[in-house]
């Protein structure tokens, strides 16, 4: 280890920071100093220390002593300068002569370049060259306040931290003197539990009773029943006769008083159906609604004529003719499968359901002793195992059971995407028997269901990252496990890099790098770290390609389907496509198939899993299958190793995943479908031998498996923005983003890219250290464009109108919805929504408009709006509220409705990168920066301003179909640009834009 990494991770371990200038001073001050003692005192701010005195005089015996020739040549050196800077200062500045031959052979020689030097003046003092000294120490002033400021606020932000505790699982809201409280409060008070025993135990008496009325009913039943079956042709005593009417006239009465209804013809208040934590009980408010609809079964009821002759004819529609005991005939037809059924090379569509014998399962308890053993051991360890071995479940149990958690600590278990943090979470929640959200939870993106209590902790990598800021040594775990490393995802990257610094200033802290790959050797190089394997279910798995290339995927991936549905007798099938848009079409033309056939076939159960579905709908692809159904589960490439589904036998691999993809140069990021790495397709194969013997089956041949696909995935951190990565590691504390140890460094031109994006958005100063506004970004899981929109609308006084626009945006594509049989409706709704400005407005008024219906669903059934968007759309404004608390974000509404110029402006301070100008002949545009010669861009169809064509706009984003499409677009003028980003736009380079060109004096008309 280099001398400067050593001082680096002795100062980290010491102080709690390390920065490049302290590094450079204690080993100035080793150098200069002339014994130990002097050393010590120069360095009397460190801690007094056994420990920092042994690095004092370590540091003192590693760092070279200079000698005295040294120091004699270097000041020799030094006045050899000074003597040539006299020099040069006396032949700048010379006396003025009296003859006038010589001023004027100077004026002639200065005649000559006068007029190129004066352009040349006047060019430097508009492009701010020309500086006078007092404007440099003024600049200099305010960098040092800003860094001082930005300081500050972190220290606010970490006192925050430690005073808040996280009880969202509880009840923010609840007041002191709320019941909900009050029983939180029980657990520490031994005098108001004993208050309170009476009343527990009166409550617990009245259920006791209520079940017991219900069994002592049940048995009675039962036993009448019993009576009349068993003696119903014996002769029975006259006190036995006597004793079973009693029981029939008690059951008789019992009935009745259990059905009587508390219906009343008069109007009665209705019940609350608020909880405690202010929320809507969405149960109770069915029932109320659904009151109206329940049949009033009083006999005793007057019924009327038009009752009795709606009952008679619906007893006559539903008449059969014939024997009832007919035995109905076998249908000695089958399913017929069209033309285009797909053959697979090596398999018979006959039913296949031969048992394989099943390898044996190595022995738990063993796994256990031999994992913990090796975590007790070494402080990094890499841990390989095939999907299914429990890693994500099982190990962090583990861990628990194992006294890792003791002291307050926690344990951490990192995963690449939401649903997986959530799904596993519960899972483990479940098999420990404890409540999710309190030994274990879960915390992602705009959610935090964890407690106090918390002692096991899933979360996404980007959540992990973001507890950097607060805790750089992320002092509250004892073990972190980071899951499906495989993955390589943006956050994972760089969180290899930071936990790997972690460990070498924590020696107590385990580290944990989970793979589902066999390529495990790459990660153990990088973390200098040994390997476990961990066996998982070695059930085998038939591999079947296609005869053929398929040329529509969807169409082979729903034909295959139907054929495994109706030829195999039993196993689910898992079907991977590439996104939203694919599951959703694939489930509707599956569920019209299946309308189609109708009882010919048994049941289809079709469950839909990607990032956008709602809690309650993801968790049905984990209930079990009834008997005699099937189910087919339609998953992105999130079901490829994040989550486990058992009784999966059959998968089917279209070979297609979504990329996001980033160019540096045109600034445009584009989600691209493209063929998945070799690597996936093993892992989605793995997928079917879960639970037993599997089949995969790609819809692909065998030679485009071996030659047409890549062996692995490119790292997301090489094929996507870096803006938000390097504004994480600085805030973080790493200045030098170009020389991050990461594990496949990105390229070089994408990082400077990320660098002067934020230094046109302010988030940097001119020595690429981050600012006051930079770290308030930072606060924001957002990109950094929407986040200084959010922070500058202060300024202008609309951050209400501001939030809510980037609320919408995060769903801005999924907002309206188009059915096939009302187009004409769904657009005319939509144009009722337009507003002047641009889309932004638009997006505006549906939001204003929703929140003013009391977020109502109906009326976004009325208007073709998709509730589900709305509600996330809230869900997202009301974190960001919360946000801009902690970011010191005052919220604030726009004065004057009627005046959209300050909310333009405030859009415009964060997307100024995406202006853009119409070309010569109005149809496209052109962007303002970074815009290629005869690179043109279109708005999109759907957008207000589509063939309205405003001169200047900003857009959100750029998305590439059948051209490059502008989406989001909002009109605005072209000097908010230089007010917005004066160091980005100059007045001049705009108005060669415009067109405003002057031309030469001598070309001038006289």
């Amino acid at each position: 280890m280099d001398l400067r990494s050593w001082v680096s991770d002795n100062t980290l371990k010491l102080v709690g920071m390390s920065e490049a200038t302290i590094v450079d001073y204690m080993i100035a001050e080793a150098q200069c100093a002339k014994s130990r003692e002097s050393l010590r005192e120069a360095l009397s701010e460190l801690p007094q220390t056994a420990e920092a005195q042994r690095f004092i005089n370590e540091l003192f015996d590693r760092v070279p002593r200079k000698s005295s020739s040294d120091t004699t040549s270097k000041r020799k050196r030094q006045e050899q300068e000074t003597k040539k800077l006299v020099e040069k200062n006396q032949k700048t500045y010379t006396l003025l002569h009296d003859d006038d031959n010589y001023l004027d052979e100077q004026s002639s020689k200065k005649s000559k370049k006068s007029k190129k030097e004066k352009n040349l003046r006047k060019k430097d003092s508009l492009n701010g060259w020309e500086k006078s000294e007092d404007e440099y120490l003024k600049e200099e002033n305010e960098k040092i306040q800003d860094i001082i400021e930005r300081d500050e606020y972190a220290k606010r932000l970490r006192e925050k931290d430690k005073e808040r505790t996280k009880k969202l699982v509880e009840d923010r809201s609840s007041k002191a003197d709320s019941e909900t409280a009050k029983r939180r409060n029980l657990a520490n008070d031994a005098e108001a539990r004993k208050k309170l025993l009476p009343d527990i135990r009166e409550r617990s008496r009245q259920t006791y009773l209520k079940d017991r009325t219900d069994k002592q009913l049940q048995m009675l039943e039962l036993g009448v029943i019993d009576e009349d079956i068993l003696f119903k042709d014996e002769k029975l005593s006259k006190r036995e006769r006597r004793e079973l009417e009693m029981k029939k006239e008690t059951l008789r009465l019992t009935k009745e008083r259990l059905s009587l209804s508390g219906k009343t013809d008069e109007y009665s208040m209705p019940e609350d159906y608020i909880t405690e934590k202010g929320k809507i009980d969405k149960k109770r408010k069915e029932s109320v609604l659904y009151q109206r609809y329940e049949e009033d079964r009083d006999p005793n009821k007057f019924v009327t004529d038009q009752d009795q002759w709606e009952q008679t004819q619906i007893v006559k529609s539903q008449l059969k003719v014939g024997a009832q005991d007919r035995i109905k005939d076998d249908e000695d037809y089958s399913y017929v499968f069209d033309d285009q059924a797909i053959d697979f090379l090596d398999w018979d569509w006959k039913s296949n359901d031969k048992e394989d014998e099943i390898m044996a399962k190595i022995d738990e308890a063993e796994r256990k002793e031999d994992l913990l053993k090796a975590v007790n051991e070494y402080q990094t360890l890499v841990i390989v195992g095939e999907t299914g071995s429990g890693k994500t479940t099982q190990l962090p149990q583990y861990l628990f059971e194992a006294g890792y958690t003791k002291g307050g600590k926690k344990i951490c278990c990192t995963q690449p995407r939401r649903v997986a943090a959530m799904s596993v979470a519960a899972r483990v929640a479940d098999e420990m028997g404890v409540k999710l959200g309190y030994e274990v939870g879960y915390a992602i993106r705009f959610e935090d269901c964890t407690s106090d209590k918390t002692i096991i902790k899933y979360m996404t990598d980007g959540t992990l990252l973001r507890e950097f800021l607060s805790t750089p040594l992320l002092d509250d775990y004892n073990c972190l496990m980071i899951d499906e490393a495989h993955e390589r995802t943006l956050h994972t990257d760089i969180l290899f890099g930071l936990v790997k610094d972690i460990a070498r200033v924590r020696p107590d802290l385990k580290l944990l790098i989970s793979s589902a790959t066999l390529d495990a050797q790459k990660f153990a190089e990088y973390f200098d770290a040994p390997i476990f394997n961990i066996p998982g279910k070695p059930y085998p798995v038939q591999v079947c390609y296609t005869k053929a290339p398929e040329a529509n995927y969807i169409s082979a991936a729903i034909t295959t389907v139907m054929q495994l549905h109706i030829s195999q007798k039993n196993g689910d099938i898992l079907v991977f496509l590439t996104g939203q848009d694919e599951i959703e079409a694939v489930h509707e033309s599956l569920q019209h198939t299946c309308r189609v056939l109708g009882s010919k076939i048994r049941e289809l159960i079709i469950c839909p899993i990607y990032a956008n579905l709602p809690p309650d709908m993801q968790a049905k692809i984990f209930e079990p299958t009834p008997p005699g159904a099937r189910k087919v589960i339609l998953a992105t490439n999130i079901a490829e190793t994040s989550i486990t589904i058992d009784g999966v036998t059959f998968v089917i691999d279209p070979g297609f995943v979504k990329q996001n993809v980033y160019s540096p140069k045109t600034r445009m990021e584009s989600l691209l479908v493209v063929p998945c790495s070799r690597a996936s397709a093993v892992q989605r194969s793995g997928r079917a031998g879960r639970v037993g013997p599997g089949h995969c089956f790609r819809l692909y041949t065998q030679h485009a498996f071996h030659n047409e696909l890549e062996e692995n995935t490119v790292p997301e951190i090489q094929r996507t923005n870096l803006a938000n990565v390097v504004l994480s590691l600085k805030s973080i504390g790493i200045h030098d983003v170009m020389r991050f140890e990461f594990m496949d460094p990105p390229h070089e031109q994408a990082l400077i890219a990320a660098l002067n994006d934020l230094y046109a958005l302010g988030a940097l100063n001119n020595n690429g250290e981050l600012t006051k506004l930079g770290r308030r970004m930072a606060e924001f899981p957002l990109d950094p464009f929407l986040s200084k929109s959010i922070i500058w609308s202060e300024r202008y006084n609309c951050t209400e109108e501001v939030i809510s626009i980037i609320s919408m945006l995060t769903v801005q594509s999924s907002v309206f919805y188009r059915p096939k049989d009302k187009k004409f409706h769904a657009d005319k709704a939509r144009q009722n929504f337009v507003r002047p400005g641009g889309d932004h407005f638009t997006l505006l008024n549906v939001w204003e408009q929703w929140v003013d219906t009391n977020y109502s669903m109906n009326w976004c059934y009325e208007n073709f709006v998709v509730y589900r968007s709305m509600s996330r759309a809230r869900d997202v404004r009301d974190q960001l509220v919360g946000l801009c608390e902690r970011a010191e974000v005052d919220l604030t509404s726009n004065p004057n409705p009627g005046d959209i110029v300050p909310i333009q402006k405030s859009i415009v301070s964060g997307f100024f990168m995406n202006a853009a100008r119409i070309s010569r002949f109005g149809e496209s545009y052109q962007k303002a920066k970074y815009g290629e010669p005869g690179r043109t861009i279109h708005i999109h169809p759907s957008s207000s301003l589509f063939q309205v064509n405003p001169k200047w706009i900003v857009f959100y984003e750029l998305v590439l179909t059948s051209k490059e499409y502008m989406r989001q677009v909002m009109e605005i003028k072209p000097e908010w640009l230089t007010e917005a980003a004066p160091y980005y736009y100059s007045k001049s380079e705009l108005d060669n834009l415009d067109g405003k060109k002057k031309m030469p004096k001598n070309n001038q008309a006289t």
